[in-house]
C-alpha cells in the first residue's frame, strides 16, 4: 500500500494577473496605450510583461523612463482608461477554477497578493465571482509592492501560518522574489509574463506549463 505524502504547505499565496487572471495582454497593451498618450516612448511587448506584477505607480515608473514624473498621475489614469475598456474580455485560465475549488476542499487557506490596487482586485474578483474561495489578500497599495516582503507577512501573520508552511505561486520573477525575500517556497507558471528562463534561475520548486499542470503538482506535493 502506498502512503500518502505528508502535507507540506497550508497557506498558498497566488499572483492575481499571468497566474489566475489570463490578463498578460490586455495589461501590456494597456501599458503601452498609456504611454503613447502622454508621449513617452512606447515599450516593446517584453518591456510591459516585465513590470507586471509591480505596483501601478512602479511598474509604469520602469515601463516608461523617458516619462516625467509630474505626468504620472496622468499615465496612471490612462493605463486605467484603457484596462476598464477591456476588463470584461479577462478570464481566468482554463483549469484555474477546479484546482482552486479542490484546494478549498482540502483545507487550504488560499490567499492573493498582487500588484493590483485593492479596488482593482475587488473587481476583478467580483467579475469571476471567486472572493469567496479566499481567506485574505493584499494588494500593492495596502501594503508594500513587490518583491518586498510585507505582503506575505502580513498574510502569514493573518493567517497564524509559519514561512515554511507558505507557498507563493506567481508568472513574474518579482513574485518569486518576493517569496525568497519572505522565506517562503515558491512556484512558478510559465503561460504568463516571464520567460522559463528568467523564472528558473530563481530555483522555484516546479514551473507549470498550464493550470491543470499546477493543480497536478499541487496534488502530489502541496
Amino acid at each position: 500500500m502506498t502512503l500518502a505524502r505528508p502535507r507540506r504547505f497550508d497557506l498558498i499565496a497566488f499572483d492575481w494577473d499571468g497566474t489566475l487572471f489570463d490578463s498578460t495582454a490586455i495589461i501590456v497593451r494597456s501599458i503601452q496605450g498609456a504611454v503613447r498618450d502622454v508621449g513617452g516612448r512606447v515599450p516593446t511587448d517584453t518591456e510591459a510583461a516585465y513590470v507586471i506584477g509591480l505596483g501601478l505607480a512602479q511598474a509604469l515608473a520602469h515601463a516608461a523612463p523617458d516619462v516625467p514624473r509630474e505626468k504620472y498621475p496622468q499615465l496612471g489614469e490612462r493605463y486605467r482608461h484603457h484596462y476598464g475598456q477591456q476588463q470584461d474580455q479577462i478570464t481566468l485560465f482554463e483549469g484555474v477554477l477546479d484546482m482552486l475549488h479542490a484546494l478549498k476542499a482540502r483545507q487550504y487557506l488560499l490567499t492573493v497578493a498582487t500588484g493590483k490596487s485593492r479596488w482593482g482586485l475587488d473587481q476583478a474578483l467580483a467579475h469571476v465571482a471567486l472572493k469567496d474561495l479566499f481567506h485574505a489578500s493584499r494588494t500593492a497599495d495596502e501594503t508594500a509592492g513587490k518583491p518586498h516582503p510585507r505582503m506575505l507577512h502580513e498574510l502569514m501573520a493573518e493567517t497564524g501560518v509559519p514561512a515554511e508552511r507558505t507557498l507563493m505561486v506567481g508568472d513574474t520573477t518579482h513574485d518569486l522574489q518576493l517569496a525568497a525575500n519572505a522565506g517562503c517556497a515558491s512556484v512558478a507558471v510559465r503561460y504568463g509574463a516571464h520567460d522559463t528562463a528568467a523564472l528558473a534561475a530563481l530555483q522555484p520548486l516546479y514551473i507549470a506549463h498550464s493550470a491543470r499542470d499546477l493543480h497536478a503538482w499541487m496534488q502530489e506535493n502541496a
